[in-house]
This record gives C-alpha cells, structure tokens and sequence, in this order.
C-alpha cells in the first residue's frame, strides 16, 4: 500500500505536470494528447474520441474480475483569467504553480484546480488502488463553457458502467448526488423609433448584490432588470412616459445586480421620484433583508436618442414583468434547496432591436417543459419571438444509491464516524448528460477542497488531496467486493 506521503507527491505532480500545458476551452488538443500518452503510460488502453475525449479502460485487479465497471470522471479544460497588470496569453503560457505547506497556488493567474487536481486524482488512484474492479477514466473537453465534451460523448462508454464518480465538486467533506437541468430561452424583437421632444431623464436601480443564479439565487436576492421594469410600469400609470433605451445585467446564468432606462415624461419630476420612492419601499419590503443596498438613481439628461413604439414598449414591460425571477419551487427531498428557478439575466437594447436572456433550472426536467410552455404564451401575448435553446438534462438524486452509501460510511470511517454532508446543487454538472445517457448509472460528485475558483484567488487546499484519494480508493475496494 502506497504511503501518504508518496501518495501526496504523486497526485502534486500529476497536477503540475497538466498546469504545464495551456487548456483554455475550446483549446485542448495538447492536453488531451497528453493524457492520451499518460493514461497509456499507467498501463490503460485509451481512446480519444472526435472531440477531444479521453477514454482510459483499466482492467480489474487480480480476483476482482466480477465486481462492477466503476468510471472516474473529470474535465481537463481550465477558465484562464490573470490579475490586473499579470502578462499572460492562456492560449501560450504555462500556469506557474505555488506550493506553500497549506495550498496550492499560482502566481498572478487562476490555478486550474477546477478540474486539473480531479484530473490528478484520478490518476494516482488508478495506478495505486491495489483492489478494484474494471476502471475507466472519462477526461471530457469544453467543460466549463458548454459542456459539448459531455454532450458528445458516445453513450457506449457509459453503458457498461454501473458507478460513476465524478471529481469535479471543490470540498472534500460534501458529497453531490444531484445538479439542476437547466435551458437557455431569448426573446427578441425588432423596434420602430420616433421623435420625442419631451424631457428625458435617467433611473437607474443600483447597490443590489446579484450573484451566481444557481449558487446565490435560494438568498431571496432581487433581479435589477425586474425591478426597473416593475418601477416603469408604475411610472405609466402616472402619466406615461416614453422608453429611449433599457439595458441590464452582465451573462444570463447571473443575478444582474444593476439595471439602466433612458425614459422621456412629461410627468414632473418631483412625481417621478415619488413613484420611486414608493417602488423602493416596495422593494425592500419583499427583498431587503437579503438585498438591503438596493437604491434608484434619478437624473435629468440631455442629448437622448428616439423613444420605441408605444405597442413595442407596452409589450417590453409586460414580458419582463410577467417573467417569474428567483425561486419557483424548493426541493421536496432537502430542507432548503432549490427545485426551480429562473433568472433574466440580459436586457440588450440597440437603435433597431431589444433582446432579453431569461434562464430557468430545476433538478427535475418536466419542470423546465412546464416554463418552456408557459414562456411561449408570454412570447405570443407579447409580440416577442422566442428562441428555444439545447436543454441540459437534470441530474436527479438517486433515492438508493449504494455507491452514495459505500462512500458515505468510507467517509466516516475516515473520519472518526463524522457523516460526509450530501447535497444536490442547483447547478449544472457533466452528471446530467451522462444520466440522459444512462439513467442506471449510480453516480456521485465529490472533489478536493477548493476555494477562488475562476479567479487568481484559486488555491488548492493540500492537507484534503490524501483524504480525498483515500476516500476513492477505498471505495473501489470495497465496490471490488460488489456483484457485478
């Protein structure tokens, strides 16, 4: 039996060696070259597949031929992103790795500890585990931008697998045994313009805390872009006003925690600061204990554009007021964990067009068929063209699962009989396709503790890395006792 501090320096050194190597997604053919010539190395038999995919079998160990084939999965793309003022090409330069006696670190830039320590693990577990049965390491492209790695995956290579564990989750003490499906929905529309030579003025909600829609949308955060609209179809019923541009938000998948509306009005403006005065306090009776900064900011203005047609705006504020942001359903299986969501993410207005991302998740897909039904309506009632995007499957929580069991008492037994926390995640997982590819699959998310990730704050805590190799070592030895 490999000792612990071997053990540490070889999965170290897996990982350096991968942060030898630029990996940007969409740019990975080195890497998986290279692993393609690693995997070999340890004595596996590898396939890379058309988009890059790494396939690695390992046969079972002597007397272990009848136990179930188990895949260890991870992705080997990296988010590339440096500090200001940090020169660095991530299509070019190597990641320089930090070591300090608690962390793994890089110097001015993200690590890649997401996925490259997985990546790592895998590796060392697969050339020391000294009882297991049948082993096959899925290394997938493009993770962390469209999961196109995972999506393309010939399903072959899932279907002779009864357990999978995925290493791509960041702490070594919660187990993942879920993540949310999720679908991209855009609606555009073409505007008309026309003169206006009312006086214009700016409103714009400020101070709100946004965050990530799936990790940060259960806090009972307000969306910016709902709640301008919301303020506008207030400030309608006072006189009307005449909508220049609206803009909002930064990516879809984020809470937009700033939103913008050029407006003309004949409405005085000592009114217009009293509706929003009023839509303030609105506001923070439903989201001020999560949302407490949250502010209009009011201005006069000169040299605007052309106001939008008046069917066109009444339709705009309609469908962003009809649009359902934040919770929709909590989960049934766990006390405080999100079901369903969504989010409006973008508003993007120019002189000819308006667009608006809006992106729902839930951990069971007949709900997400359910929104993508009821945002059709709205589309139509609105005068709105809709885009339906490619869904991405949920991964649903396995009632029974033995693999969730087998690791949750190695776990404890590691730990003095402290239980390993289980969790479902309302976020996406490369989970969700392989359990549309395999529905039997018994599968589970675990990692080493990481923090910062996609920053040059990143660090890879050292003193999780054994534990979490041991944790997957000795549970493929006792899968290697299991019926196949």
């Amino acid at each position: 039996m490999i000792d612990d501090a071997k053990l540490l320096e070889t999965v170290i050194a897996e990982f350096e060696a991968l942060t030898h190597i630029p990996r940007p997604s969409g740019h990975e053919k080195a890497v998986s070259d290279y692993l393609k010539k690693r995997f070999a190395e340890i004595g596996c038999t590898v396939q890379q597949d058309e988009a890059l995919n790494i396939i690695a079998d390992m046969p079972a160990s002597a007397g272990c031929e009848a136990a179930p084939r188990t895949v260890l999965q991870g992705h080997m793309d990296m988010v590339c992103v440096a500090e200001p003022g940090v020169s660095y090409n991530p299509l070019t330069d190597p990641i320089k790795m930090l070591r300090t006696e608690e962390f793994l670190t890089a110097d001015g830039t993200s690590l890649g500890g997401d996925d490259g320590i997985g990546v790592a693990e895998i590796l060392a577990v697969m050339q020391y585990t000294e009882e297991h049965g049948a082993l096959r390491a899925i290394i997938t492209v493009d993770e962390e931008q469209g999961m196109s790695g995972a999506r393309r995956l010939d399903a072959a290579h899932l279907a002779d697998a009864r357990f999978l564990i995925n290493c791509d989750s960041e702490d070594y003490h919660i187990m993942t045994v879920g993540s949310a499906g999720s679908v991209n929905l855009d609606f555009s529309r073409v505007l008309s313009r026309r003169e206006s030579e009312l006086p214009a003025y700016r409103i714009a909600v400020e101070g709100m805390l946004g965050g990530h829609s799936g990790e940060r949308i259960g806090d009972g955060r307000g969306n910016a872009i709902r709640t301008l609209a919301l303020a506008l179809q207030a400030l309608e019923g006072h006189g009307g006003i005449e909508i220049v541009s609206f803009t909002g938000g930064t990516a879809r998948n984020a809470i937009p925690p700033t939103a913008e509306a050029i407006i003309r009005s004949s409405i005085g403006e000592r009114e217009i600061v009293n509706v929003l005065v009023e839509e303030e306090k609105r506001f923070h009776a439903l989201y001020g204990a999560a949302d407490p900064a949250m502010k209009f900011a009011f201005s006069a203005v000169e040299h605007t554009g052309r106001v939008i047609g008046r069917e066109e705006q009444h339709d705009l504020i309609a469908l962003l007021t009809l649009l359902r942001t934040g919770v929709h359903d909590m989960s049934r299986l766990h006390v405080d964990k999100v079901e369903t969501s969504a989010n409006i993410g973008l508003l993007h207005m120019d002189e000819n067009t308006v667009s608006i991302q809006f992106f729902p998740r839930s951990s069971v897909n007949e709900r997400l068929d359910e929104i993508i039904v009821m945002v059709r309506t709205m589309a139509e009632r609105t005068n709105f063209n809709l885009t339906v995007g490619s869904k991405s499957p949920a991964w649903r929580e396995r009632e029974n699962s033995v693999l969730a069991k087998i690791m949750g008492e190695v776990y404890a037994a590691q730990n003095s009989g402290a239980a390993m926390k289980i969790e479902s995640i309302h976020a996406g997982l490369e989970t969700s396709w392989h359990a549309a590819k395999n529905p039997d699959l018994d599968m589970v998310s675990i990692g080493v503790t990481t923090t910062g990730i996609h920053t040059p704050a990143e660090r890879v805590e050292i003193a999780a890395i054994v534990p979490e190799a041991k944790l997957m070592m000795d549970t493929l030895r006792r899968i290697a006792h299991e019926k196949g």
